[in-house]
């Protein structure tokens, strides 16, 4: 494949057309398999791999836009304001597109808008014969909840639909999701050539953040860079630390590549490791590739979280409280998707490996203040599998 990011004449590249109909023809799968006479999704990433159509980050966390798809008929978009008419213009895949008359997540008056939603609703699932059918539903409030009760519409999970749907992905899936790694590999290499005594996490977050933007990204959703006597335990999250000599530092990425994410953890030193920076980074290295070996089509996510360790190796108190710190989930236009893999509860609740899953595998471990944490991305390939982030970890890499 090609890892350019614009599309060409000169060379087959991503085949976004295919992309969109696959995409839809999974869904509509699921829905039958699931029994479904419609899906009303909410979430972003649902909307946008249903109808392939994107709105700023800023609608994202107000259940603004919203979709209803039929079982046998066209998605309908259901669009803000003004939007609309671009979206008329410019996705003529999407035949029906209407005024969103969300509540924005109460901040209208939440009832009546929620009425008048669901009211638009039902009407189209009469219309269409649907309104006994199952109604799977991503997202609800409560609002929403009252509203579907009003008129009597039978709801059930829609969200295990949508994880489900996308569980497997396509060609034209793991080319995305390969150009979105390649430009973290490009960032990384950036803080490699960054770091030094002085240099703050902020400034770190930044950099990466600038790359990732020159290189095409759609959205950088999160940076954090964590440093020093803050990588242990792991804080999840970035500062204006000061990085001094000596420093572990490690980096997660959730970059962005026309809607398909990544997760991406690196670690490094500033200057020369210690020799307990070394064994702490071998064990953290030693714990993935563990897992790493053992994918293939067939294998249970119980045998992968077998190989981390529990949380009292890790000085915890729980399996709770250990969560994500040894972890596998799928990526792909969501951050966070099927299958999960994790101690806490891969033995109770197994999954089956399949081909063209695509899987990032992360660990962790720390001692005193030295804390280190890496991460693959991997396809699930026949027979095997394939690592699609490409950024040296086999050891621990100095900067400065």
């Amino acid at each position: 494949m090609t890892l350019g990011t614009m599309a060409v004449d000169h060379e087959i590249r991503i085949d976004y057309d295919k992309l969109r109909r696959d995409r839809l023809a999974k869904t509509r799968e699921q829905m039958q398999k699931d029994k479904l006479g419609a899906l009303l999704v909410y979430d972003p990433d649902n909307v946008r791999y249903i109808t392939s159509t994107k709105l700023g980050e800023w609608v994202t966390n107000k259940l603004a836009r919203y979709c209803l798809l039929p079982l046998t008929g066209d998605p309908i978009l259901f669009e803000v304001g003004s939007a609309i008419r671009t979206k008329k213009m410019y996705c003529p895949w999407i035949k029906d597109i209407r005024p969103s008359k969300s509540d924005m997540r109460g901040t209208m008056p939440s009832q009546p808008a929620a009425d008048k939603s669901i009211g638009e609703i039902a009407a189209i699932l009469k219309d269409l014969h649907l309104e006994k059918e199952p109604v799977g539903v991503d997202y609800l409030t409560v609002p929403l909840m009252k509203a579907f009760q009003k008129y009597g519409l039978n709801i059930v999970d829609g969200q295990e639909t949508m994880l489900n749907a996308q569980v497997i992905k396509t060609r034209e899936e793991i080319q995305v999701l390969e150009i979105a790694a390649a430009m973290v590999d490009a960032a990384y290499w950036d803080v490699v050539n960054f770091i030094h005594p002085g240099v703050r996490e902020n400034e770190v977050v930044a950099l990466m953040r600038q790359r990732l933007f020159e290189l095409g990204a759609e959205n950088v959703h999160n940076v954090n860079v964590i440093t020093g006597n803050r990588s242990h335990p792991h804080p999840h999250d970035f500062s204006d630390r000061i990085i001094r000599p000596g420093d572990m530092i490690f980096i997660d990425v959730v970059n962005d590549f026309n809607g398909y994410k990544t997760c991406y953890y690196r670690t490094f030193v500033c200057g020369k490791p210690t020799e307990r920076q070394k064994r702490v980074y071998k064990k953290a290295y030693d714990w993935l590739y563990s897992a790493i070996e053992k994918v293939k089509p067939g294998v249970s996510t119980a045998e992968i979280a077998a190989c981390w360790p529990d949380y009292q190796e890790l000085n915890y108190e729980s399996e709770y409280e250990a969560f994500a710190l040894e972890l596998g989930h799928g990526v792909g236009i969501s951050h966070w998707a099927k299958p999960i893999i994790t101690r806490g509860y891969s033995f109770d609740y197994p999954e089956e490996l399949q081909e063209n899953m695509h899987i990032a595998f992360e660990t962790y471990y720390g001692e005193g203040e030295d804390g280190a944490r890496i991460e693959e991305q991997l396809v699930v390939t026949r027979d095997g599998y394939r690592i699609i982030t490409k950024f040296p970890c086999e050891e621990l890499i100095s900067c400065w």
